[in-house]
């Protein structure tokens, strides 16, 4: 059991022990550090501040919602509750709704057991690595002061949003819903029992796609599977393709932030090509760079340049690239696990803009979905983790590593990068997790596989 504090948010088991997991008493402390942090950076608002709530689809969310809101509204300040929405939804509604910030509650990408509190500025971004160091601070001190009676804060549902968030996506440029309408595709789409049950089939709706199946989408919070997108999830996604002979398979996690494909023969279009494919589109209308994080595919690379762009890599955690993209000025970025970030709607991963310019890619190029990942350059990728044990000093396990590989190109950035000629891997402490990841990749299969286990063995060895 875990509770993790990081620039991904306060993430947590539920139950157990105050302090080691996300209890009741942690949603307060938490929910009251930010609603401080959000009265000290506006200070003397005449009005009351407001905070736009959004949550997934899991058991703990109910829960978790009437804590937060209760909190907030006890420190004085208003909140707009979406009840069930998207990671990107709830982005989108603070600026839509003038509110000073936002909280989703969604452990991502998680199993059940977690929860985690998400915790967004004014402009439906991220808060910073510095602010939420910041909000601990208040939370350690539990430095509140909570509102007299006369001015506690009120509570206002607003279900609206996700329409308003599906309008800007088919209004996006890029977006053709005639192209998309008159391929008629055939979906079917894995919503793993959480919010894409609302959103996909809204969506799909309104890009004029008529034939579409929904995988788990009746027992919200029971997820049918291990909610991340990962190929050894979505086996029942990929049998279905194949059993309907539909266009392609797409999948969501619980919050509807990241998303991957499965080809019309069940393979996977791999989840690291979702973003190469939306910005081969894009990038074919629009000139410009591009962003993802150094655990990414170097595919993304190869594709900015093949339209004259620059590519830049940034540290792994969705604030890290939103704030290179702004720096770089890129026209699209994201992250290898199927985040697309679209600048021109708002900077956050989202599925749903994701999904609409992948269908229009797909719908223009008169390909199948095969035909089209053939298009792009064939790296593989091997994607791995090492449990981590509570006081594991990952510190001298690195320096072990650093040591041992010292005449290989290494990059400290973000944990450790090890370049072997064309080859590379990339191990990292999770943002979300107790775990050390281990990402490699090479031209061949066999080679990026073996790269990670001989890391993992090296790791394991200096945590002895």
């Amino acid at each position: 059991m875990s509770l993790i504090k990081s620039i991904s948010g306060i993430r947590g088991t539920i139950g157990g022990q105050t302090n080691d997991n996300l209890t009741p008493v942690d949603v307060v402390k938490f929910a009251a550090a930010y609603g401080t942090w959000l009265q000290q950076t506006n200070p003397g608002k005449s009005t009351n501040l407001k905070v736009v709530i959004g949550r997934d689809g899991r058991i703990s969310g109910a829960m978790v919602k009437n804590l937060v809101v209760a909190t907030l509204n006890g420190l004085g300040i208003d909140v707009i509750d979406t009840d069930y929405s998207t990671t990107p939804t709830v982005e989108m509604a603070v600026t839509l709704l003038n509110a000073d910030g936002g909280i989703i509650l969604t452990a991502s990408h998680n199993p059940k057991e977690w929860n985690a509190l998400k915790l967004l500025n004014n402009k439906g971004e991220f808060i910073s690595g510095d602010e939420g160091q910041l909000i601990l601070s208040i939370a350690e001190q539990e430095a509140f002061s909570f509102a007299t009676v006369e001015k506690i804060g009120v509570t206002t549902q607003d279900v609206s949003t996700l329409d308003a968030h599906i309008e800007a996506v088919i209004k996006h440029p890029l977006v053709d819903v005639k192209a998309i309408a008159a391929a008629d595709f055939n979906v079917v789409a894995d919503v793993v029992n959480s919010t894409g049950a609302i959103a996909l089939p809204a969506l799909f709706k309104a890009l004029g796609v008529l034939r579409y199946t929904i995988l788990f989408e009746d027992d919200f919070g029971n997820f049918a599977h291990n909610p991340e997108p990962l190929p050894d999830n979505l086996t029942a996604l990929s049998r279905e393709v194949v059993a309907q002979k539909a266009s392609l398979g797409i999948a969501v996690d619980p919050d509807v932030d990241r998303l991957c494909f499965v080809c019309e023969d069940g393979s996977m279009f791999g989840e690291e090509y979702t973003l190469v494919a939306v910005a081969d589109y894009i990038l074919s209308n629009q000139k410009g760079n591009t962003v993802s994080n150094m655990s990414s595919t170097r595919a993304l690379k190869d594709v900015t340049v093949k339209h004259g762009g620059e590519y830049f890599a940034s540290a792994v955690g969705e604030v890290n690239v939103v704030n290179k993209m702004k720096a770089v000025k890129a026209v699209i970025g994201g992250e290898g696990n199927g985040g697309i970030i679209v600048p021109e709607l708002h900077y956050g991963r989202d599925a749903l803009i994701g999904i609409a310019l992948f269908l229009t890619h797909l719908a223009k190029s008169q390909k199948s979905i095969k035909q089209l990942r053939q298009t792009y350059p064939d790296y593989f990728m091997s994607k791995n983790k090492i449990q981590l044990e509570n006081g594991t000093d990952v510190k001298t396990v690195f320096d072990k590593i650093k040591e041992k590989y010292k005449h290989q190109p290494i990059n400290t950035d973000d944990g450790l990068k090890i370049e072997f000629e064309t080859d590379w891997v990339h191990l990292r402490t999770s943002n979300t997790e107790p775990i050390i990841r281990i990402y490699a990749e090479s031209n061949h299969e066999n080679t990026a596989n073996n790269i990670a286990l001989r890391l993992m063995k090296d790791i394991q060895e200096a945590m002895m």
